[in-house]
């Protein structure tokens, strides 16, 4: 592997976790990358692959400081004294700017700010987070029919292709 291929895997996305269910409970409109502010059993435990933000949520103080509540961050195995709490709340370093403007558009009535992923980038955690507002249950069972629609229309496509061949 030359140092371009290294250099390449280094900045690769390396995904520790997704949140499946803010996809479909919402719509989502606009996306922003955020690091976190992490003690170190936390990122071992992170790098161990072990993590959990389906029942997260991004909260903002008066301070103008955003924070990632209801995330679970196992503690380290091989800690001791300095582990951890698993569920703390964790501060997102963003830019001022970024975080008036998710503050805004999260008291406006209808919108809220969720954690989509957890990733690595270059050896640093980033969360990416979401401005979204919620689906209806029949905005997503029509989500789940096209969904549907387009797996069974590329099946169909592949037959047909394969057919074709022989």
């Amino acid at each position: 592997m030359n140092s371009a291929q290294a250099k390449a895997n280094a900045a690769a996305k390396k995904a520790i976790a997704r949140n499946k269910k803010a996809l479909h409970d919402y719509f989502i409109d606009k996306t922003f990358e955020a690091g976190l502010a992490l003690s170190g059993t936390e990122v071992k435990s992170l790098r161990a692959g072990r993590a959990s933000i389906n029942e997260a949520w991004i909260d903002f103080d008066r301070r103008g400081e955003a924070w990632l509540v209801g995330a679970n961050i196992p503690v380290y195995a091989s800690g001791s004294w300095t582990n951890h709490n698993p569920t703390q709340k964790r501060k997102l370093l963003l830019h001022k700017s970024e975080i008036r403007e998710l503050a805004q558009k999260v008291k406006a009535k209808g919108t809220t700010a969720v954690p989509l992923e957890l990733y690595f980038i270059r050896g640093i955690v980033k969360v990416e987070i979401a401005l979204a507002h919620g689906k209806q249950d029949w905005d997503k069972r029509e989500t789940l029919r096209r969904k549907q629609d387009e797996r069974e229309a590329a099946r169909a496509v592949a037959r047909f292709r394969k057919g074709y061949r022989n």
